[in-house]
């Protein structure tokens, strides 16, 4: 077979940033890494695409492989090349970024790889330039999340606007105005009220509400401004 001549070859990696919310934090999925350099400290969900597989083949692969989950939604991120990223070979990685509601799939979480949820806010030492890909990863999000209901993705089949106020909050590191977010998320006509309330948190409790899917899928590119200059907060 005919290759390309006097080209030194470099190996491709994908690593997987998955966030999760369990009604309460905004979290991300981390493990173990299972060999050196670095075993046994904290890591993305990452390994080597081979070469019978594309890109995505290969980040669903890791993902199952590593922690266990499968049929999650992966969106590719960013290509990280430092020459000097990997201490041992030079390595590209390819980055993909999900948001799942953790308890729908925390059935399916293996612990083989002692996967395991951290709040944002904790997130431990990571190795090689995976901070930097998770800073990356949160830009983006807020950079959608202002102009597409995409956090609604993170919340389960019913939830509160207290519960979805949080999420906001966490994921762009900012107080909102109760009174006012309430205001305008009733406004875009994406929710459903429900008749029961969640009493968990106070007496009065709070209604919980469901997404609207035929308004979702009808404003999602409509969706603008939501929250006004996310880059500033």
């Amino acid at each position: 077979m005919q290759k390309y001549s006097k080209q030194t070859r470099l190996l491709l990696a994908v690593d997987c940033i998955i966030f999760g919310f369990d009604g309460d934090t905004l979290k991300i999925l981390l493990i173990k890494r299972g060999f050196e350099p670095e075993k046994g400290n904290w890591s993305l969900m990452g390994g080597f695409v081979q070469v019978a597989e594309s890109l995505d083949q290969a980040a669903n692969r890791i993902l199952k492989q590593l922690t266990g989950l499968e049929g999650v939604y992966l969106e590719q991120l960013h290509t990280f090349g430092s020459t000097k990223r990997d201490p041992i070979e030079r390595t590209v990685s390819i980055t993909y970024f999900a948001l799942i509601d953790i308890n729908k799939y925390e059935i399916q979480l293996s612990k083989d790889y002692h996967a395991d949820w951290f709040p944002l806010k904790r997130v431990p030492k990571l190795i090689f330039d995976q901070q930097e890909m998770v800073e990356a990863a949160k830009k983006r999000i807020r950079y959608k999340a202002a102009m597409h209901p995409i956090l609604f993705e993170l919340l389960p089949a019913r939830f509160t606007i207290p519960q979805l106020q949080t999420l906001y909050e966490s994921v762009f590191n900012t107080q909102i105005d109760k009174r006012n977010f309430s205001k305008r998320v009733l406004a875009t006509g994406l929710l459903i009220k429900l008749n029961d309330k969640d009493k968990a948190g106070s007496k009065r409790g709070a209604y919980y509400y469901q997404l609207n899917m035929q308004n979702y899928y009808a404003k999602f590119q409509a969706f603008m401004n939501f929250i006004p200059n996310p880059d500033t907060l």
